[in-house]
């Protein structure tokens, strides 16, 4: 058995346009694969407004129960991005204009397109550590374990792909899916029997339509594949037992 530490993550996904339904978050399901690539289980994502006691309430909360938090939205040019200011506000830190950050954006615009606006994502908490933007070249930022990012997934992909090798993970979590053409709730007394054979192998039910048929994924997660593959063979078990073929999927 595996004795490497269990370490967790937060994120704090910012911007009324994801509430309000215009946008399409892409960054969470980035997130929790990247993460568990890295050893670090996505325990928790919070979706608020362009709201500063949100935002504040968030962060802070989060970055008391987790050892990472990675923030998404808020960190451009315009009025409503906020995340910077507020999130030196989280800290009780000063806030203003960083000169590393300033170097960075001036050498990357033209004199003339060096507007105020653009100067803003130079703004950060005081003490912050730049994290690189090989795309736009504005930068994020790490206060402690909170790491601000921008929304835009292909920038904030690329810039977590720079900082995710200074990050302390555990072990990636291992997963077993198992699939049939049975209903859930048949399954369901069977499966609270093989959680009790080892409570710490996650296990998690799926319902799904395919080709006109219901049916159930059953995915069991454990950092220790040895760990799951007895729990595995009771559902292959437990389907056989009520008339399924177990079908084995990717989790």
């Amino acid at each position: 058995m595996s004795n490497a530490p269990i370490v967790t993550a937060a994120a704090v996904i910012i911007g009324n346009e994801v509430l309000s339904g215009r946008t399409q978050d892409a960054n969470i399901q980035f997130l929790a694969t990247a993460l568990n690539d890295t050893g670090i289980r996505l325990m928790e994502v919070r979706i608020v407004a362009d709201d500063e006691n949100a935002i504040i309430a968030a962060v802070n909360q989060c970055r008391q129960a987790h050892d990472y938090v990675f923030t998404t939205g808020g960190i451009g040019p315009t009025h409503d991005d906020i995340t910077s200011a507020t999130i030196a506000k989280a800290f009780g830190l000063d806030f203003g204009r960083n000169a590393e950050a300033e170097a960075i954006l001036r050498a990357h615009y033209k004199p003339e397109d060096v507007t105020e606006a653009r100067l803003r994502m130079a703004n950060t908490p005081a003490g912050a550590e730049l994290i690189e933007n090989p795309v736009s070249k504005a930068p994020g930022f790490r206060v402690e374990n909170v790491y601000v990012l921008p929304g835009v997934p292909r920038i904030m992909q690329a810039m977590f792909d720079g900082l995710k090798h200074g990050l302390a993970g555990g072990e990636p979590v291992q997963s077993v899916s198992i699939a049939a053409y049975l209903p859930e709730g048949l399954m369901a007394a069977g499966l609270s029997e093989l959680q009790e054979q080892d409570p710490d192998v996650e296990i998690g039910s799926y319902p799904f339509a395919r080709d006109g048929k219901l049916g159930c994924s059953i995915v069991m997660r454990h950092p220790d594949a040895a760990r799951i593959e007895p729990i595995a063979g009771g559902v292959r078990k437990l389907m056989r037992g009520l008339g399924g073929e177990p079908l084995e999927d990717d989790a």
